[in-house]
């Protein structure tokens, strides 16, 4: 299938659950990261996240040059959003064809550099039944890491999960 050829690696994960508040009373994983420079280690099952801990307040929609603190974007995910991640070593023209892939369908989809994917590319999504959120669900973390753009399979992952988040 198209999502084959984009998923170089492929993975369903389930996001690590709230470390502080499980019931989600005192604020779920927004209680798990009570600043932007809140340790990383151990508050997420994928690299870049998929899900998981993040900060309360999400970032501004948008594809940017320059690196998002994933601790808030990783919020962007719970709302639906597909975040697409790219390393320092993808070039200039690849980063281009990324933006012109935002800018068909920019609702909903979310653009950053993340320093660890090297010459990688990673979609990542955080699916979830918004009923059954905070009561011991916490969702599904999507993330397909690729070596490069692929019009057809990159547009089949925004259709499949983009607007499905937990919350």
């Amino acid at each position: 299938t198209t999502l084959e050829m984009l998923a170089w690696v492929r993975l369903t994960v389930a996001p690590f659950p709230p470390k502080k508040d499980p019931t989600g009373v005192n604020g779920g994983y927004h209680a798990d990261v009570p600043t932007l420079t809140t340790p990383t280690k151990g508050l997420w099952s994928t690299s870049p996240p998929s899900g998981g801990a993040h900060y309360p307040l999400w970032a501004v929609w948008g594809f940017y040059t320059t690196p998002v603190n994933p601790r808030q974007v990783v919020h962007n995910e719970e709302h639906g959003a597909v975040v697409i991640w790219w390393g320092p070593k993808v070039s200039q023209a690849t980063i281009d064809q990324l933006h012109a892939f935002y800018n068909q369908q920019p609702d909903g989809v979310f653009g950053t550099p993340y320093a660890g994917l090297g010459d990688k590319i990673a979609l990542t999504s955080w699916t979830g039944d918004p009923v059954r959120y905070y009561h011991d669900y916490w969702g599904i973390g999507h993330i397909a890491v690729c070596s490069q753009f692929n019009q057809t399979a990159f547009a089949k992952f925004r259709s499949a999960f983009r607007g499905k988040g937990p919350e």
